[in-house]
């Protein structure tokens, strides 16, 4: 399942060209966090065009920290200049490279906009699992809300209309509270380490950009935060006591 969040929008009209966009292409499940008001009278529903009838009502009013929870997140910015000695936006995937990834992956996903005028934070993006940017012309590559979630949308139509008919799925994506366990016995073997302290943070996003990439099974998030422990209980002093 693939669901479109939406942090902080200002415009309840944004919010309702976001919906209009999921129901063009196959997209249903509409996540807001701190959302406008929405009116069934106002400019949300009358920019949704046919998804005032479904994907709007229904829409749910989350918190950020239910999205990392309880989904695989992909947080979206504009192009960021950036390289590999900067783990908060980069690496980064296109809109087209994040479909390629998730194809044939089974994993509740949560495409994750922000707002009209900042987007996401440094410190959001930090909390999520991998980062996509949309190419666009070095003298203007920023987009709208609703642009941004429109390109994104069309380049992952395939997954929505493919997702029931798959009948062979190559791997089945680790649970998230799997994941965060793993990353739970890396920040205690960092700890453990004596890694230095002021490198902790970026060590962390850049592990969580690694196995975010990777859709690790849930055999391999098992046995990697069993590998990570036994590393951390050495490093104490403790190998032996379990």
């Amino acid at each position: 399942m693939i669901a479109v969040a939406v942090v902080d929008a200002r415009s309840p009209g944004n919010v309702g060209t976001v919906a209009r966009s999921m129901k063009n292409f196959g997209f249903s499940d509409l996540l807001l966090v701190d959302p406008p008001e929405l009116d069934p009278e106002g400019e949300a529903y009358g920019f949704a065009g046919h998804a005032r009838e479904d994907v709007l009502p229904n829409a749910r009013e989350v918190t950020f920290d239910y999205l990392v929870e309880n989904f695989h997140t992909v947080g979206f910015t504009a192009i960021t200049n950036e390289d590999a000695r900067s783990h908060v936006r980069f690496p980064f995937r296109t809109p087209a490279e994040l479909a390629d990834s998730l194809r044939d992956v089974e994993a509740d996903t949560a495409l994750v906009f922000g707002r009209e005028d900042v987007g996401l934070t440094n410190d959001e993006l930090a909390r999520l699992d991998e980062v996509c940017a949309i190419p666009a012309s070095e003298e203007y590559p920023v987009l709208n809300l609703g642009q941004a979630a429109t390109v994104v949308l069309y380049e992952l139509r395939e997954l929505t209309v493919e997702q029931t008919q798959l009948p062979d799925v190559d791997r089945e994506r680790a649970d998230e509270d799997e994941i965060e366990r793993l990353y739970d016995q890396w920040a205690d073997l960092l700890d453990a380490t004596n890694h230095p302290e002021e490198k902790r943070s970026k060590t962390m996003r850049m592990l969580r950009r690694v196995f975010g990439r990777a859709h690790l099974t849930g055999r391999e998030a098992i046995t990697l935060t069993g590998v990570v422990r036994r590393a951390r209980q050495y490093a104490e002093g403790d190998a032996d006591s379990g």
